[in-house]
Parts: structure tokens; sequence; C-alpha cells
């Protein structure tokens, strides 16, 4: 059969849903979906919204998301793009390769790559010129347990579906609670509070220009940047944003959501992301703790960040050596744009990559909950 590749329209709504259904994976709405194909840094960067494999009919049988950021080098603006929900129906096995060659080549990018992909996907970024990076931590995810049993529950059930998928129901969520609609008050530790004005002259803003001030390349995180992602119709819960000050002053921040990857896994608050200025050493540990001792009144069975970079690790301390290590499989690729300067300086979170538009949220339905 013949296959070829045609970009994603914003009239393509039904054909994502239907892939998404028909593969397993998280599904968003009509509208979420017409929020991420209108992303507007993809419109600045007028990129493709990503690509179909389509058959000779015309039929879409395959698919590639092209999530484009705008990343800062001091006042040089980069865009850079990570490929997400990279899937291919069972009558298309084995054309994947035509998916990611127009996502590895198209221009004006200084790095293409992805943070997210699975065991199986993972050696096909390497035939389209992605190396594993970041160096020494390309294959590791954190997590911290707080419900052993619940993730030991959700990791029988996981054998159960991989020896005999008929006997779990996926249609009946597990392991819900009810601290996922009604969570407990924040406590936090001395320096962090809440984050809560993300206007353009706000202390956030401040902080955002500081970081840019320090010349690494790194992600937008600019106000009207987090304001679009807090605006993503699918969340069930508002993510959780704290920061860490110095007076008023902040001086770091984290970013969290509620997800639940799917109806038989654990709730988990995955970190999106985690990052201070390189002059306060007292911001990440104090942000990672508020974090863990926040997350079970939040209805969560463990926390996990799932990028990491060495400065992250560094800074974390004690705190990543409690961790459990998952992954293992090398997650994370990238293909840089050659003559680029300071990519060595790019550090990471899960932010600069797709987790926040693909983790599935937490589902809090009362009728979900009622059976928890």
């Amino acid at each position: 059969m013949q296959f070829s590749v045609r970009p994603v329209q914003e009239g393509d709504t039904a054909h994502l849903m239907a892939l998404h259904a028909s593969v397993g994976w998280p599904r968003r709405s009509e509208a979420g979906w017409r929020w991420l194909i209108n992303h507007p840094v993809r419109l600045e960067a007028g990129s493709p919204a990503g690509w179909f494999l389509v058959d000779a009919d015309g039929t879409p049988c395959g698919h590639t998301g092209n999530f484009v950021q705008k990343f800062w080098r001091g006042d040089t603006v980069l865009f850079g793009t990570s490929a997400y929900s990279i899937m291919v129906s069972p009558t298309a096995r084995g054309h994947s390769r035509l998916l990611l060659e127009p996502f590895s080549e198209q221009p004006g990018m200084f790095a293409r790559y992805t943070f997210n992909a699975n065991p199986k996907s993972s050696p096909l970024f390497q035939r389209h010129g992605l190396t594993a990076w970041p160096t020494t931590t390309h294959a590791l995810k954190l997590a911290w347990r707080l419900d052993t049993l619940t993730c030991l529950a959700g990791r029988l059930l996981r054998e159960i579906d991989s020896r005999a998928p008929r006997l779990v129901d996926p249609r009946q969520e597990r392991l819900l609670n009810r601290r996922l609609a009604h969570p407990g008050p924040l406590v936090f530790p001395t320096g962090v509070d809440t984050l809560t004005d993300l206007s353009d002259r706000s202390p956030f803003a401040d902080f955002w220009a500081a970081v840019r001030g320090e010349g690494r390349i790194v992600a937008d995180r600019s106000p009207s940047t987090l304001r679009w992602r807090l605006s993503d119709p699918d969340q069930t819960t508002r993510p959780v944003l704290l920061a860490f000050k110095r007076d008023t002053e902040i001086r770091g921040y984290a970013m969290a959501m509620m997800a639940k990857a799917n109806s038989i896994d654990p709730p988990v608050l995955e970190i999106l992301d985690l990052m201070a200025l390189r002059d306060e050493p007292r911001a990440i540990p104090a942000l990672m703790q508020a974090l863990l001792v926040n997350a079970r009144s939040l209805g969560a069975a463990k926390v996990r960040i799932q990028v990491v970079n060495e400065t992250l690790l560094r800074q974390l301390g004690p705190l990543a050596a409690s961790a459990r290590r998952e992954g293992g499989w090398g997650h994370c690729h990238v293909r840089f744009e050659p003559g680029i300067e300071g990519v060595e300086t790019w550090a990471p979170t899960p932010f600069d990559g797709d987790y926040q538009v693909c983790l599935r949220p937490v589902p809090i339905a009362a009728e979900a909950l009622a059976a928890a």
C-alpha cells in the first residue's frame, strides 16, 4: 500500500481524536485540539502543527505532533520543537519514518527533539539524526512514592493487563480517591508560597527577566506563555504553581499537575517545571520539599519529574538520592542545528518537552469519584 504525509490542519480535530482513541492514548476534546493547534508560538514560527501519515485514499493512519516553543539566549530568539503523539495504525506499521522525516528536517529550529520517547520508539529517533541527550541524564526519571500500597496495586493491575487484558475493564477508573476533587489545605516551608500573579508587570515577570539575563538557552517562561498553558480547556484541575521568594523577590518557581496515565495507574503529581536563579541554592530544595509535603493532600500516590538535567540533580542534593530511578531506555533525544552557540547551557525540564500537553489529566468527574 502507498502512503504519503501531509500537514495537520485546524479542521483535522476529528481525525486526531479518532487516531488517539484507536491506540488508547490520552484523548483531547475538539476544543483542546484547537487550543493546541493554534499555539501562538507555532503560528509565529510558521511551522506545521504536525503531520498525518495518509493512505492512498487520503485517510489518516498515523500522526506526529509538532510542539514549537520559543527559546531565548539573552536577547536572541530561537525556536525549538518537540515531536509528540507519534503513532501509526496497524495497517501502516513500519512507516513511522515517513512521519519523522519532515519533523527532523524542518527548517528554522535550533533543536528538534523528544523528551518523551517510549521504549519502542526510542531507537527510531537515532535513525533521523537525533542523539541521546542530555549526556548523563537522558534515561533518568525521578519518582518519590508517597502511598506504597496504591503504587503496588497499580503495578499489579498493569501485570494482569499485560498477561490477560480482558480481565481489566479499561472503562473503569481504578485507584481514585476523594482528595483529587477535594484537596486538603497546602502547607509550605519558609520562603515558599503559591504563585497567583502572572500579569506582565508581576514579580514573576521580574523573575523571568532575571532568568533571561543569565544568558543561558532557556525555553520561554514569560507570564503570557504561562497564561496560555493554564488556559488548556482539557484541564480537570489547575496546575500547582509555587514560588520561592527572598523578601518579595521571586528567586525560583515550580509547576506541577495531577495526572493519571490510564484507568489502572495511580494518580501522580507530575512536576512540569522546577528552576531557580543560578545564585539561589535554597530555592530548588525548598520547592521540591513543598511539592512532596503537599502531594498526598492533592490525592497523589507519588511525585515524579520525567526530565532531569545535571544542574537540577546537584541542586536537589539529598532529595534526588531519596528518589526511585525510573526510565532507563533513553527517552530524551535531540538534533541541534549546526553552528548554534550556547547549546551546552540548555538545562531542560519537562516544561521544554511535551508533557503538559500529553499527560492525561486526572479524572475527577463525580461519577468516577463515587467508585473511589
